[in-house]
């Protein structure tokens, strides 16, 4: 959800409306810088030079990109662009969600099915449990294909949420246009720039957590009913006044911590070594070429190359390191639903546990902190343990 770029950071995992801001200013940046080039390259003739008469062609420029209806700058057009944001992470938050729901139900251990047998690409015999796709069928012979999206209502307002609050966060704490990386020279400045890139991202996200935290704790909870049959979660002003009542205040934050840290190790580990790797490691004499810099044919095409390299390093990194932060999101996920009155939040399924730090050391130790992490090759490991229907 990748967070190899400082402004689209773990959409990863949320943040709609921070691209939306940061699409409309960099928007506007590039028309002016465009607008610029073009003056450079082709100057006007010397009867529009008059000095009686100046050249007045940048301001209707600036005036279309600050206040004119209808431009990427315009004040008036910023709500539309958040609401269209929103609208958008709705919809995939909903297509996405049978995804999400088959993997907390394998996160938390309720595996109704029996594993089969099977060959790994070595040959050798080993038991495989149902994959995501199975798994789906199985919950649409259960519940009928609306049961696959159980819990969807409070994650469709735990997302708008978390965009809304980026977004405004941008409008009352903009980011310093000066710090932005936006070109080659950009990429090999101080390692101060991307620091500071990053804690902005950071604050951003933490306080969008946050405040979204209590409906993520909502859904996480409507999901695992499917594992007792249960209806204690019903609605979501209900389920509000059944975790104040039962838990207090805390009980809206519980994982709170673990999810928190996986979104600052995500945007640091991603950031961190996407910079590095672009300033250090890819060679900008790639594109210094004829047809590169300085070439008036194809002004355009000057490092396209390094900045393609660059633009899939931030993509590359944000998957890897999405992939070593996992058990944050896992144990922030148990400790959502752990002993909250469901059955999949205690024994069998699984323990009481005091901490998410008792939490992590119960799945390390049984080899399980990366459960739920593959959901269409399943083996069976030898420290899996599942309850069977």
């Amino acid at each position: 959800m990748g967070a190899s770029d400082p402004e689209v950071a773990p959409w990863a995992r949320g943040g709609a409306a921070g691209m939306a801001g940061a699409g409309a200013g960099a928007g506007a940046r590039g028309g002016a810088a465009a607008g610029g080039e073009a003056r450079a390259r082709d100057p006007p003739p010397a009867h529009r030079a008059h000095p009686r008469h100046p050249r007045p062609a940048a301001q209707p420029s600036a005036r279309r990109m600050d206040g004119a209806p209808g431009g990427l700058g315009s004040g008036d057009s910023a709500p539309t662009t958040e609401a269209l944001f929103v609208a958008l992470g709705a919809g995939v938050t909903a297509l996405s969600h049978p995804l999400l729901y088959v993997k907390l139900l394998i996160q938390v251990g309720h595996e109704p099915m029996p594993p089969t047998l099977g060959t790994n690409v070595l040959g050798r015999k080993v038991l495989y449990l149902p994959s995501f796709f199975t798994y789906a069928k199985y919950i649409v012979q259960v519940d009928g294909k609306i049961g696959l999206f159980r819990g969807l209502s409070p994650r469709l307002m735990s997302n708008a949420l978390s965009t809304v609050t980026r977004g405004s966060m941008k409008k009352v704490f903009p980011p310093d246009e000066m710090e932005q990386v936006s070109n080659k020279d950009d990429m090999k400045t101080s390692l101060r720039k991307v620091v500071k890139e990053t804690s902005y991202e950071m604050m951003m996200q933490c306080v969008s957590r946050m405040l979204a935290h209590p409906l993520h704790v909502i859904s996480m909870r409507c999901m695992v009913q499917f594992v007792g049959r249960e209806a204690k979660y019903s609605g979501v002003l209900s389920s509000i006044g059944k975790i104040f009542k039962e838990e207090g205040l805390l009980g809206f934050f519980v994982g709170l911590i673990p999810h928190l840290l996986g979104d600052v190790v995500f945007l640091w580990g991603c950031n961190l070594l996407a910079h590095f790797i672009n300033a250090y490691l890819v060679d900008d004499s790639v594109s210094d070429s004829p047809g590169g810099l300085g070439n008036d044919q194809n002004p355009g095409s000057q490092f396209s190359q390094a900045l393609a390299i660059r633009s899939y390093t931030k993509f590359v990194m944000g998957i890897a390191v999405s992939m070593l932060t996992y058990p944050f999101l896992l144990v922030g996920d148990l400790m959502a639903v752990n002993n909250c009155g469901l059955q999949a939040g205690l024994p069998p399924y699984s323990p009481v546990f005091k901490s998410w730090i008792h939490c992590w050391k119960y799945l390390s130790v049984q080899g399980q902190l990366f459960r739920g992490s593959s959901l269409l090759f399943r083996r069976v490991s030898s420290g899996s343990c599942f309850a069977l229907e």
